[in-house]
């Protein structure tokens, strides 16, 4: 076993030691409460995290408010709008610009 011949100084442990500071810890706020919490752990006021409740009770109760979901199923083609589609809405904007258009001009004639 390696045993030092003499001890170390002060001086020497000292400058050694000098890097070991104390780091201030990180701290956030608790989304669904607002209280100060420490980054990565569970809010000890409300017990969520990341908005989340951690308690199985808590998990149940959550789970009987919240509305199922519905099952969807996957697709592999992706949903885009063709531009066939994209046309034909285009014109039918148009056309109902004109038509305000026209009405409004209808108007100016029948006010004058």
């Amino acid at each position: 076993m390696a045993v030092p011949k003499k001890r170390t100084g002060h001086s020497a442990q000292g400058k050694r030691r000098a890097n070991w500071k104390a780091t201030k810890p990180e701290t956030t706020k608790c989304p669904t409460c607002g209280e100060t919490v420490l980054t990565h752990t569970v809010c000890t006021a409300c017990g969520t995290y990341k908005g989340q409740p951690v308690r199985l009770a808590d998990k149940a109760a959550a789970a009987a408010t919240a509305p199922a979901k519905k099952a969807t199923k996957k697709s592999t083609k992706k949903a885009a709008p063709k531009a066939e589609e994209v046309k034909v809405e285009e014109t039918k904007v148009e056309e109902v610009v004109e038509e305000v258009k026209a009405e409004e001009a209808t108007e100016e004639k029948t006010e004058e």
